[in-house]
């Protein structure tokens, strides 16, 4: 019994980034860490059918190795959280299990359980979860949590700013469709359609599948392409002024509440 415990112990320690005594992460999760980005970088290959084909049996042979790993983490981490006053017993287990780290735990490894050898795309998709497992590391944590900070402390802005670009986005979506929408009706036809060309000239991607041919409709089309430089210019530099905000004054509220 000693041993067992001394090894649940040992695994809290090493699994639970909060209890590691040293800086960094352990070595046990650095080496899970290396096994989420190689099981992201495997499923984001094999959708390469190139890949997928030539290299079937060994993306086959990875997806038992991710399963059986991630699988035994989840049943150890259920085993050791018990170290944790807040969770021993079955009742503290059940309440750990619904913890968002759990969840995303739970999640990760689902999937395969559920699809392993699926061809089904959303159970494809959902093994780039496993990322999400490296939100558990302190110093991603807190920079996600810097993040957050920083958005939220400029949420009046950033929705004023979204509000004015779908605004001018409409309008532009309006206008190109009273000047073009009789010469183009299959592009310009209706306002829903120019819509399009106007997400696409204002955000300055510019496909240059839709664009107008009339001289006012190009005149238009060079005016708001100019104002979409704007558009893009105003919520990132109010998000450069929010972190460094925030990286500067981390323990300031931000929130503009007056």
């Amino acid at each position: 019994m000693i041993g067992v415990k001394m090894m649940r112990k040992f695994f809290h320690t090493h699994l639970d980034p909060t209890c590691w005594p040293h800086s960094g992460l352990s070595p046990l999760n650095k080496v899970i860490v290396i096994l989420v980005l190689a099981c992201v970088m495997s499923a984001v290959l094999e959708t390469e059918p190139t890949l997928s084909t030539a290299y079937a049996s060994s993306f086959a042979l990875l997806n038992k190795v991710f399963l059986y790993v991630f699988s035994v983490e989840y049943l150890l981490r259920l085993w050791v959280v018990g170290e944790d006053s807040r969770y021993t017993g079955i009742i503290g287990r059940l309440q750990y299990m619904i913890t968002p780290a759990a969840i995303i735990d739970l999640i990760t490894v689902a999937p395969f359980w559920f699809g392993a050898g699926s061809e089904i795309l959303l159970l494809r998709l959902l093994r780039l979860l496993r990322i999400l497992k490296l939100a558990r590391i302190p110093s991603v944590n807190s920079a996600l949590m810097r993040l957050y900070t920083a958005i939220k402390s400029r949420r009046m802005e950033f929705a004023l700013s979204i509000t004015f670009a779908l605004l001018l986005m409409l309008v532009a979506a309006t206008t190109l469709y009273f000047i073009e929408g009789d010469i183009q009706p299959g592009t310009f036809g209706s306002i829903p359609r120019s819509l399009w060309w106007g997400m696409a000239t204002l955000t300055t991607v510019g496909y240059g599948d839709v664009y107008p041919i009339t001289v006012l409709g190009k005149i238009a089309g060079g005016v708001y392409a100019l104002a979409g430089i704007g558009l893009v210019a105003m919520p990132t530099g109010i998000f450069a002024a929010a972190m460094s905000e925030v990286v500067h004054n981390p323990i300031k509220d931000t929130s503009g509440s007056e």
